[in-house]
């Protein structure tokens, strides 16, 4: 179990666990997991961590086809600037190593942000916090157990 499974399975909310073997050759942990799913790309999400120019840290949740507009994302947090968070930021703060960094159970909870597009799905695929493990969840489960908000962060 990982912080994100016991943590929905404590505030009892529906969610369906989907693993796979994790080829470490692969370039991209969420395009491997819509392939070895049989997933469509646009309904997996990644988990992308920045830093805003208030040096806190932010969570963004997109699908995993799409780029992060660090525009937007620092726009929907009400900062002026966003950039990627450094590697070893991001695993202190979530307590998730990168490749396997999920939205939910993080060690510091950070703010969230989920693409609107979250929206046009039935359900979303999001890391379970280790590579090769999914948790497919609604798009206002995901928002509700991160607190988080919906907004256009990818291009």
């Amino acid at each position: 179990m990982t912080p994100a499974i016991n943590l929905l399975k404590k505030q009892k909310i529906p969610f369906k666990v989907h693993d796979y073997e994790h080829d470490e050759n692969h370039q991209s942990y969420g395009l491997e997991a819509a392939e070895k799913l049989s997933v469509p790309v646009e309904q997996v999400f990644k988990t992308l961590v920045v830093k805003l120019d208030t040096g806190k840290l932010a969570v963004a949740v997109l699908p995993v086809d799409k780029m992060l507009s660090m525009k937007l994302i620092a726009k929907a947090l009400g900062a002026k600037k966003a950039e990627m968070a450094d590697k070893l930021a991001v695993q202190r703060s979530t307590g998730y190593v990168l490749g396997g960094v999920s939205p939910i159970g993080q060690k510091k909870p950070l703010k969230t942000v989920i693409d609107d597009s979250a929206k046009l799905h039935q359900t979303l695929f999001i890391s379970a916090g280790k590579r090769g493990l999914e948790i497919e969840l609604s798009s206002q489960d995901l928002a509700s157990v991160t607190k988080g908000i919906f907004a256009g962060i990818s291009t």
